[in-house]
């Protein structure tokens, strides 16, 4: 059996965030991580869908520092490199398949979208630089939490089915309230109420899909194209210029089809109807990529619960507490989606590990 001073469940953004301020604060933390790899819903990746330093942003790829200043405060800390997103030249509008699609300037974005070279996960990287290797600890599901006498027990599991015991005196989980609710038994119970909020709070990104093609190059730069594209046709509905800071070129498409009915497709498919789709929209170059990504966050069970089938909006702020009942001051909530500003966004997601480390050092301070 391991003891910590403080368990972190999920090495996202968030829980990242809160394992380096926790140890900038002296505090011994353990964080537990149920994938091979770091970053949660932050998500970087090369051409064969491989974590990578240069990669694509298979899940959040923008900020906005002058709303964002939780996130914007993140990247000069760890001095990361950002950029604007391309949105120069003209805009693409689709009312269906059949009629010609039409081109309109673009207009100014005010402030602009940020990204960060090397993908958004540039910055779980370098919180994790921060971290021994042997405070995270992947391929590691928590299956349930215990209230003991010296604070929390936790049930974990291995990839190999393996079942281990781990104690900490606080739990800070910087996962999703619907995915706590749904995989992790508490004992005592969660009160009904709070049990329910976690349950009804939708995840961000977790009923999308986001499609990429990957070219040698922005052809529809050339072409007076800024890369922006909104159809009513689908199946994508929102369409970007993805080129990486170092040039790699790309699309991406948000898919306007619901998660149910991407179920009834193969995947070889949809990606299909997408490149037809980006024929129309940019000319016959957009149908021959170098590589094609598909990352559908709905069928992610480490994201996604069968509740996030349809999408049911962005999380809202609310007022009362997360935590309630004999786990109020054992147990905190830093998932994005917790945040009291900018929930569900990467600002969110380090807003909400800010607040859940100064809690409970304000608590420490006051035994």
């Amino acid at each position: 059996m391991r003891s910590y001073e403080v368990a972190v469940v999920g090495a996202g953004l968030a829980g990242l965030y809160a394992a380096w301020a926790l140890k900038a604060s002296g505090v011994d933390a353990l964080v537990i991580e149920a994938r091979e790899r770091i970053g949660g819903r932050v998500f970087s990746a090369d051409a064969s869908g491989n974590s990578s330093e240069d990669g694509f942003d298979l899940g959040p790829s923008w900020y906005w520092p002058q709303m964002q200043p939780a996130m914007a405060d993140l990247v000069a800390e760890f001095d990361l490199q950002s950029f604007v997103q391309h949105s120069e030249g003209e805009v693409v509008f689709e009312r269906s398949p059949s009629q010609r699609p039409q081109r309109f300037p673009a207009m100014m974005q005010e402030p602009p979208s940020m990204r960060l070279a090397g993908g958004t996960a540039a910055a779980v990287r370098a919180l994790a630089r921060e971290l021994s290797p042997d405070s995270i600890l992947l391929r590691t599901k928590v299956k349930g939490m215990m209230l003991v006498s010296a604070g929390v027990r936790l049930t974990v599991e291995n990839a190999s089915g393996e079942q281990d015991i781990i104690d900490a005196g606080h739990v800070i989980a910087a996962l999703p309230p619907r995915l706590i609710e749904a995989t992790i038994t508490f004992s005592p119970a969660q009160e009904g109420a709070t049990a329910g909020r976690w349950r009804d709070t939708p995840t961000w990104m977790a009923p999308h899909a986001k499609f990429f093609a990957i070219y040698d190059r922005p052809f529809w730069r050339a072409a007076g194209l800024s890369g922006t594209a909104q159809s009513i046709a689908g199946p994508m509905a929102e369409i970007h210029d993805a080129t990486t800071a170092s040039g790699r070129a790309a699309l991406f498409g948000f898919i306007g089809v619901g998660a149910e009915q991407r179920a009834a497709v193969s995947e070889e498919t949809l990606k299909i109807a997408c490149l037809v789709q980006l024929e129309r929209l940019f000319g016959p170059a957009a149908r021959s990529p170098i590589a094609t990504l598909l990352k559908d966050w709905a069928v992610d069970p480490l994201t996604a619960t069968s509740t996030d089938l349809v999408a049911a909006g962005h999380p809202v702020v609310r007022d009362d507490a997360w935590v309630t009942g004999g786990w109020d001051g054992r147990l905190s909530l830093a998932g994005s989606e917790t945040s009291p500003t900018e929930p569900g966004y990467l600002s969110g997601a380090v807003t909400a590990a800010q607040r859940a480390v100064s809690q409970y050092l304000s608590k420490q301070g006051a035994r």
